[in-house]
């Protein structure tokens, strides 16, 4: 009988499990291969969370308009991906909302209204066409001062894809990963199944399975009202509803599992039929 190996580590605002079930894999090898997953998560929070000073994402609020800067890897993947999800999704996923975010909220976190005027004056420093990026220099310019690159829609995910990258390394082929159950990740499968049992949450509870494959949820059931409308520049209003997407990246899962939550039933339709591996699951 083969063992599971589980492991978790505290990343992100959230905690980062892993689970390796695969023959010639032990507990050390596990242990070790868990291990450099999660110092590879260390590292792109240091360099993607917009809360560091020292990071690509706080480097990037500090341009004036005009100006442009280079960004490793990690930043670049993100941004472009957020560029591609924003135009399919129609601006139902914008990483610019950083200022909406603030005005929508008090201080002490608790929300506030703004006066139309505010709201105006803020929706001038936000929106994907304020940045550009430029493959040739790897380098990323903006086009208004002021701006919040905000990844958190789709940095767990990302954070998980890279993970992957890291346990292969290891050899290792089988294992689900996990970001705070917002993001899930299967790759392989455990001896005897097709996949990765993961229950959703739904008002009729059900499981599917992951192989290969990665799955995202958005909602108000952990954070309330948290979700900001990029089209309109308000929060969402508050629903007893959650967005699962399926998708082949787990970075993709994320960022779509958040668009959908805005967009309307029958263009998530349209999205989902355009691309093979991607599919909204409803209740």
């Amino acid at each position: 009988m083969i063992e599971a190996h589980r492991f978790a580590h505290e990343a992100m605002n959230t905690e980062f499990q892993v689970i390796i079930a695969q023959a010639g894999i032990g507990a050390a090898e596990a242990r070790y291969a868990a291990h450099a997953m999660f110092e590879e998560i260390d590292r792109l929070e240091e360099e993607l969370s917009r809360f560091r000073p020292t990071s690509e994402i706080w480097r990037l609020s500090l341009l004036k308009a005009g100006e442009s800067a280079f960004v490793d890897l990690a930043t670049w993947d993100c941004l472009s991906l957020a560029k591609a999800v924003h135009e399919e999704t129609q601006g139902a996923f914008d990483v610019t909302i950083g200022p909406l975010m603030k005005l929508w909220r008090n201080p002490d976190g608790s929300a506030r209204t703004p006066v139309p005027e505010e709201l105006a004056a803020t929706r001038l420093r936000v929106g994907d066409h304020l940045f550009e990026l430029d493959p040739q220099g790897q380098r990323v310019t903006v086009h208004a001062s002021g701006l919040i690159f905000d990844l958190g829609a789709l940095g767990k995910g990302y954070a998980l894809d890279q993970g992957v990258r890291v346990l292969n390394d290891f050899d290792v082929h089988t294992a689900l990963l996990n970001a705070g159950e917002s993001t899930i990740l299967g790759i392989g499968s455990p001896p005897e199944m097709e996949g990765w049992p993961v229950d959703l949450h739904f008002e009729q509870p059900r499981s599917i399975l992951l192989r290969d494959t990665a799955l995202s949820c958005s909602g108000f059931a952990v954070q309330g009202n948290h979700l900001m409308n990029p089209r309109t520049g308000e929060p969402l209003p508050v629903k007893n509803a959650r967005s699962y997407v399926l998708a082949p990246t787990a970075a993709l899962s994320d960022a779509l599992s958040t668009a959908f939550m805005v967009m309307q039933p029958e263009e998530v339709d349209v999205l989902c039929g355009r691309y093979p591996g991607v599919e909204a699951l409803r209740g």
